[in-house]
C-alpha cells in the first residue's frame, strides 16, 4: 500500500514534470525553426518563381515552428507556385506565444488581423497549416473566413505530432466550399511526438511518397 512518503513524491514529480513541459515544447520549437529555416531557399517568397515560369497556383502557409514552413516553400518549389506567408504575432516562439496557441487552438474565431491575398487567375490554392488540439491553426481559419476561392481547386495541407479531428476538417471544407471553391481536398504528413519525430527531409519524402498530385 503506498504511504504518504510516496504519494508525496508522486505529486512532486507530477507537479515538476508540469512545470517543466512548456520549458521542453517550446525549446523543441526554437531548435526546430532553426533546423527548417535554411533547408530551402527563401527566394521568392511572395512569388515562386518568375512570371514565365509561374504556374496557375498558390501556397498560403501559417507556420509557428519552421515545420510546415518547410513543406509549404517545397510544394512551391514543385508547383513553380506562388508562395504566400501568413504571419500572426500573436503565437510567435516562446512561453507567450506556446500559451496564447494552446488558448486559442480550437477558437476559429480568435480575434487575428486578417489576410487578403489577391489570388484571382490561380486555378489551385494550396492553404498549409499546422494542428493544433485536432484543427488547423487559428490564423488559417482566419484567413479563410476573409477571402474568396471562386471556382478554385483548394488544397488543404497539414503537418502535425498527433493527430486531427474529422469534424474540424468537415468544418473545414464546408467553410472552403461557402467561400466559392469548386472542390475540396485534405493532405497532410504526421511528424511524430515531439520526443521522437521525423527529420525534415523525412518528412518532405513522405509528403511526396503519399502525394505525387
Amino acid at each position: 500500500m503506498l504511504n504518504r512518503r510516496h504519494v508525496g513524491i508522486g505529486i512532486a514529480l507530477g507537479l515538476t514534470t508540469l512545470a517543466t513541459t512548456p520549458l521542453v515544447v517550446t525549446g523543441i520549437e526554437r531548435l526546430q525553426a532553426r533546423e527548417t529555416a535554411s533547408l530551402l531557399p527563401h527566394e521568392g517568397d511572395q512569388a515562386g518563381g518568375s512570371a514565365a515560369s509561374v504556374q496557375r497556383a498558390a501556397v498560403v502557409f501559417y507556420s509557428r515552428s519552421g515545420n510546415t514552413a518547410l513543406l509549404a516553400r517545397h510544394l512551391a518549389q514543385r508547383k513553380k507556385a506562388r508562395l504566400f506567408q501568413l504571419e500572426a504575432q500573436d503565437y510567435a516562439l516562446g512561453l507567450a506565444g506556446w500559451v496564447n496557441a494552446l488558448h486559442d487552438a480550437q477558437n476559429l474565431e480568435a480575434e487575428l488581423a486578417p489576410h487578403v491575398i489577391d489570388l484571382s487567375g490561380q486555378d489551385t490554392v494550396y492553404l498549409g497549416s499546422p494542428i493544433w488540439m485536432f484543427s488547423p491553426a487559428p490564423p488559417l481559419w482566419k484567413f479563410v473566413g476573409s477571402q474568396r476561392f471562386d471556382g478554385q481547386r483548394v488544397v488543404l495541407v497539414n503537418t502535425f505530432n498527433s493527430r486531427f479531428k474529422t469534424e474540424f476538417i468537415d468544418q473545414f471544407r464546408l467553410l472552403v466550399l461557402q467561400r466559392g471553391a469548386r472542390s475540396f481536398e485534405h493532405r497532410f504528413v504526421r511528424r511524430g511526438r515531439m520526443g521522437w519525430q521525423l527529420s525534415p527531409q523525412e518528412m518532405l519524402d513522405g509528403f511526396d511518397a503519399r502525394w505525387r498530385t
